[in-house]
């Protein structure tokens, strides 16, 4: 579990180095905010590292929001780390700005040779919303411009790269329009915006998307809550199963991962291999918990879905009935 004294944290990533050292990034915001619902504009990404993802040792923060006037002077927001062709690693992430008031998200990218020391690529943003099929900033049909959660991966086939983002649809129902937006690149630098990976299908946004295989079953995972009432469902964590890990993804066909006071949890391989999800802890008996979850080991059934390992429900529950403390 990682929990701090000081600060809330909540959305992360995660990588391993070539030592075998396990590396989380995440959200982190100040307590002394008292609100939990005024971290968001006070983000900044944090790091800290494990050997066991369990046990961690925070290190420098990996990017706090820039020197104003910039796209990303008021919060840096979830993003992913992946290593590129060239050995170094490449941090994508959220920004918004204070000219905006938080209201515009953008994608930027942050290098570096080590992990721990991290630079911004170029002055701008690297990737933006096409308007010919994503909904921009519309204050009547929605809150925000929602353009975020990058997730960047190797093609299967060697062909490039693929990002998927949290954005919604230009048409259909305005509390319906999340989808699986959609961006390909030959190089992590220059990218080109694709059609979305999904149409909209009962959700305001899908948080946090990323891609994984389970069981050997490819998966797409979001967040979400912001589900239509005839979903059926106010559950919060989703998945659906899909042909490739590039999709095309029936988020209509998607289900409920139910799991009380979790949220964004991401899959990784614990440290024997087993997949497992870590997300972090929100409200727990009406206060905000703000800390990530130990590794919760699960598995793909084809009837049942991604459920809980088994050996692993009493850990979990017991840990949750922990967490929360404030």
């Amino acid at each position: 579990m990682l929990r701090l004294e000081d600060h809330w944290v909540w959305d992360s990533w995660h990588v391993q180095d070539d030592g075998g050292l396990r590396h989380v990034f995440f959200l982190r915001a100040s307590r002394a905010l008292i609100d939990p619902d005024r971290r968001h504009l006070r983000a900044s990404i944090g790091h800290a590292v494990s050997t066991d993802l369990r046990s961690w040792r925070l290190v420098a923060d990996a990017l706090v929001p820039a020197d104003s006037p910039s796209w990303d002077d008021l919060a840096t927001w979830t993003g992913s780390v992946v290593r590129g062709p060239d050995d170094r690693w490449y941090l994508f992430y959220t920004g918004v700005s204070r000219a905006e008031q938080g209201l515009v998200q953008r994608i930027g990218l942050a290098i570096s040779d080590d992990l721990l020391v991290w630079r911004r690529y170029g002055a701008g943003p690297l990737v933006e919303p096409d308007p010919r099929w994503y909904e921009t900033l519309d204050l009547t049909a929605w809150y925000e411009q929602a353009w975020r959660d990058p997730w960047v991966y190797a093609d299967p086939s060697g062909d490039g790269w693929h990002m998927l983002i949290t954005a919604r649809s230009n048409t259909g129902p305005a509390a319906e329009r999340g989808v699986i937006g959609h961006a390909r690149s030959a190089d992590l630098l220059t990218w080109t915006v694709e059609p979305p990976l999904s149409e909209p299908a009962g959700f305001g946004h899908l948080e946090v998307p990323q891609v994984a295989v389970v069981d050997g079953q490819p998966l797409l995972l979001f967040c979400t809550n912001a589900v239509a009432p005839h979903r059926g469902s106010d559950e919060r964590n989703w998945f659906v199963a899909g042909p490739t890990l590039n999709g095309p993804w029936d988020v209509a066909a998607a289900r409920p991962f139910p799991h009380p006071h979790l949220y964004a949890p991401r899959l990784v391989a614990d440290i024997d291999g087993t997949p497992a999800l870590i997300g972090f802890v929100d409200y727990v008996d009406g206060s905000f918990a703000g800390e990530l979850t130990d590794p919760i080991r699960v598995r793909y059934d084809p009837a049942a879905g991604l459920v809980v390992a088994p050996d692993e429900l009493g850990l979990v529950e017991a840990a949750l009935d922990d967490a929360g403390t404030v």
